[in-house]
Order: C-alpha cells, then sequence, then structure tokens
C-alpha cells in the first residue's frame, strides 16, 4: 500500500513538473500577442503604402494628363497627355535599373552609389533605415511614383511646342541631373539636407515640397524661357478647349493628392491622418484664396481659377503636411492660392515669358512658400517622438522655438533651385543639340497630335 502511495505521489511530483508554470504560460501568449500585432501593423502599413503609390499614379494619369490635356488646344490633346503618359512607362524602367540606388542608397551627402543596380537586394524585407514596418520593395515602387509625376509636371510649362524625341532625352536627363541629386539630398541616408539620416543642414520635407515642386518648378521657367513661346504667343487666343476634362483632372489631383501627402508617413498611422487633413484644409483653402484674389481682380470667380486654386494650396502645403496642425494649413493654402494667382495672372503677363499651363506660377512659387512656411509653422507636437540624426529632439519651426529653421528652410529651397538651373540648362542644351527641342512654326500650326503621333484626338471639323 505504501509503495502504491510513494509511486502516486511521484507521477503526480512528475506531471506537476512537467507542465509549464503559470508566469510561463503569460510570457509566451504576451509574445504571441505582441507578434500578431507586429504582424498586423505592417500588413495595415503596406496597405496603406501600396494604396498610396496607387493614388500617387493616378495623379500622373489620368490626373495630370486631363488636367492639363483640357487647357490647350484641340490639336494638341493627345500630344500633351502622352507626354505624362510616357513618363509612366520610361521612368518606371529608369527607376529600376539606377534611379532608386542613386536616390537612395547610401553614398555621398550629393548622390548615392549603385548597390541596388537592378534593384539587386531591394525585396520583401524591410529597409529598417527608411521604413521599418513595410517591405523595402513597397518604398521603392512609392517612390518611384514620385519620380514619374516630377518631369511630366515640367511638361505644363512648354506645352503645344516641344518635340518628342526631344522631350525624353530631357527629361530622362533631368531626372538624374536634377531630382536624383535633390531627393537624395533631402531624402536619402547620408543626404547634405536630410534632417533625420546625417545630413548637414536639417531641412524638413514631409512630401516633396523641395524635391518635386521646387525643382519642377524652377526647372519649368528655365525650359520655358529657353525653348521661347508658342508661334502666335501672346497676340492670338489660345483658350483651352475642354476646362470639363480640366475638372476632372484637378479632382482626380486633389483625391490623389492624399496618396502623396498622407501616403509619406510610411504607415497607417496618427501622422497619416494629421498630414491627410492638413492636405484636405489646404486644397480648400487654396482654392477660396484665388477665387478670393481673381473675383477682386477680374470681377468674376473662374472655374479654372478654382481648380489651379486647389491645386496651388496642394502644392504648397506639400512640404509641411507631416508638420502642421489643420489651421497653419489653411493659412499655408490660403498664401499659396493668393500668391500665385498674382504670379500668373500679374507678373506672367508682365514679364511675358510663356509659362503654357502654369507650371512655375504654380509648383515652383507653391514650393518655395510652402518651404518657407514649414519653418515657420512646423511643430512636433504631432510627430511624437521626433528625433534629428544626432538623437536630439526636433524642434521644427519657429512655434517649436527654432527660429533658425527658417534659414535651414531657405537654405534648401536655394540649393534645390540652384540645382535646378543649371541642371534644367544642361538638359535641355544636350537634348537640343541631338534631336532639336522646338517644334517648327509650321509644326506648331499643324498641330503636336498629327505632327508627331499621327494621329487626331479630336477631328478637325468637330
Amino acid at each position: 500500500m505504501s509503495s502504491r502511495l510513494l509511486l502516486g505521489v511521484l507521477c503526480l511530483s512528475f506531471t506537476l513538473w512537467a507542465q509549464p508554470s503559470p508566469a510561463k504560460d503569460l510570457a509566451a501568449e504576451i509574445a504571441s500577442l505582441k507578434s500578431a500585432v507586429a504582424a498586423a501593423q505592417s500588413a495595415g502599413d503596406n496597405a496603406w503604402v501600396l494604396t498610396s503609390s496607387a493614388l500617387v499614379l493616378m495623379m500622373t494619369g489620368p490626373g495630370l494628363a486631363l488636367f492639363y490635356c483640357g487647357l490647350v488646344r484641340r490639336k494638341n490633346v493627345l500630344g500633351t497627355m502622352m507626354q505624362s503618359f510616357i513618363m509612366m512607362a520610361w521612368v518606371t524602367i529608369l527607376w529600376g535599373v539606377c534611379g532608386y540606388s542613386l536616390a537612395f542608397a547610401e553614398g555621398s551627402p550629393w548622390i548615392g552609389d549603385l548597390r541596388w543596380l537592378f534593384l539587386r537586394g531591394v525585396g520583401r524585407a524591410p529597409n529598417l533605415d527608411y521604413a521599418p514596418t513595410i517591405p523595402h520593395q513597397t518604398f521603392m515602387v512609392y517612390q518611384m511614383m514620385f519620380a514619374i509625376i516630377s518631369p511630366a509636371l515640367i511638361t505644363g510649362a512648354f506645352a503645344e511646342r516641344v518635340k518628342f524625341n526631344g522631350l525624353l532625352i530631357f527629361s530622362t536627363l533631368w531626372l538624374f541631373l536634377v531630382y536624383i541629386p535633390v531627393a537624395h539630398m533631402v531624402w536619402g541616408k547620408g543626404g547634405f539636407l536630410n534632417p533625420f539620416l546625417g545630413g548637414t543642414i536639417p531641412v524638413f520635407d514631409f512630401a516633396g515640397g523641395t524635391v518635386v515642386h521646387i525643382t519642377t518648378g524652377i526647372s519649368a521657367l528655365v525650359t520655358a524661357l529657353y525653348l521661347g513661346a508658342r508661334h502666335g504667343y501672346p497676340t492670338e487666343a489660345m483658350k483651352p478647349h475642354s476646362l470639363v476634362l480640366s475638372f476632372i483632372g484637378a479632382c482626380l489631383l486633389w483625391v490623389g493628392w492624399f496618396g502623396f501627402n498622407a501616403g509619406s508617413a510610411l504607415g497607417a498611422s496618427g501622422l497619416a491622418t494629421s498630414a491627410f487633413v492638413a492636405t484636405h484644409f489646404a486644397s480648400a483653402a487654396g482654392a477660396l484664396g484665388w477665387l478670393a484674389a481673381e473675383t477682386y481682380r477680374m470681377g468674376k470667380p473662374s472655374a479654372l481659377g478654382a481648380i489651379s486654386g486647389s491645386v496651388a494650396g496642394l502644392a504648397t502645403i506639400t512640404q509641411a503636411s507631416g508638420f502642421v496642425e489643420p489651421f497653419p494649413a489653411v493659412l499655408i493654402g490660403l498664401m499659396g492660392g493668393v500668391i500665385c494667382f498674382t504670379m500668373v495672372a500679374v507678373v506672367k503677363s508682365k514679364f511675358g515669358y510663356d509659362d503654357s499651363l502654369d507650371a512655375f506660377g504654380v509648383h515652383g512659387i507653391g514650393g518655395i512658400i510652402g518651404c518657407t512656411m514649414t519653418g515657420v509653422f512646423g511643430t512636433n507636437l504631432i510627430n511624437d517622438g521626433l528625433k534629428l540624426a544626432n538623437g536630439q529632439s526636433a524642434p521644427i519651426g519657429w512655434v517649436d522655438g527654432n527660429a533658425k529653421q527658417i534659414v535651414n528652410q531657405m537654405e534648401g529651397a536655394a540649393i534645390a533651385i540652384f540645382v535646378a538651373v543649371v541642371g534644367s540648362l544642361v538638359a535641355l542644351k544636350i537634348a537640343d543639340m541631338v534631336s532639336g527641342l522646338k517644334m517648327s512654326e509650321a509644326e506648331q500650326a499643324d498641330g503636336m497630335d498629327v505632327v508627331i503621333h499621327g494621329e487626331e484626338g479630336y477631328s478637325l471639323d468637330s
């Protein structure tokens, strides 16, 4: 009897010893929950950034393609749309071959190296330097959409008069001489202007006010001056052939811009929400500001003014979208609408340059305003623990007690302007020597659709 009792006690003791303790159960459960939460966050962030990538691509085609094509004459509709569409195809390949690596791989303060040539090493694992919760490939494709729309924006400055081959050569050179170096300086690891990853001058650019809008706007002015005016400008009437198409395009741009700005949070976070809200408020204020200025000067608010103002507000808030509260965003958008209207309606007329679709007046001026105002209104309160490359906390603008940031922002804008002017002139000169850039007067009279593409967007008798 005693031996049986002893055996039972031993068996019970072994059973109790073999079972995990409650503390171990709890630790394992917590670890499992943490893993599930991390996986859910990664999946949610990846879904948002992929969606944002699609939204930014939608900004180029159909958004920008429709916006621009409605503003030109009927004989240039297809040619104008092709300028946006071809960037979707051509820049994609250039970006994959070496553009992404030069922009985002660590190299010098001015340009990256070729470690990711042909996207080698850009896979499904995250790149912890840029976006730790999404695949590196997702980050790459998101940044590609910015590279696609940038040269497409410039085409508004020389609409109705540029040769297709010359456009391709110029856009290729511009991508490597202007866009990629500035993108690396502002966003790339070790870039000269990157405040988070080892930069010398901290310039805050949340979604591309410097990288996209200043570079494209200044380059637009340079190309407009280099090519000269369209045949018949300004004495001949060159009215938009379809404001309906432009209206649809502008609405697509407004919606797509949420991917442009809120997507730059690189995750489905509160920061994405704040950028989304700032973007929307600024666009609304830009439209109202432009309309108010236009009504004061012209006597009537126009549909073209409304959509131009909304785009001006969007271009102006891009730099600051992740760093400002909603009503500073309203002020920034309002400034964009009023000042960009003044550039388009007053300054352009006074100096007589033919920035056909006002790429400089809206994007260049809007980008410069936004860059400066980021230093004025920027705050780290909504950015929860933002840290600079040196590990210090990051007061961004004057409202955070860092008035010097205004100077930093202006220095960043000046560097982007310098690179855009020099790089654009070099690209224009080479493209002009290789294939020619400007269509002849006779070709302009016939229109891009027939002369360049052998097609008609609209029949000539319609």
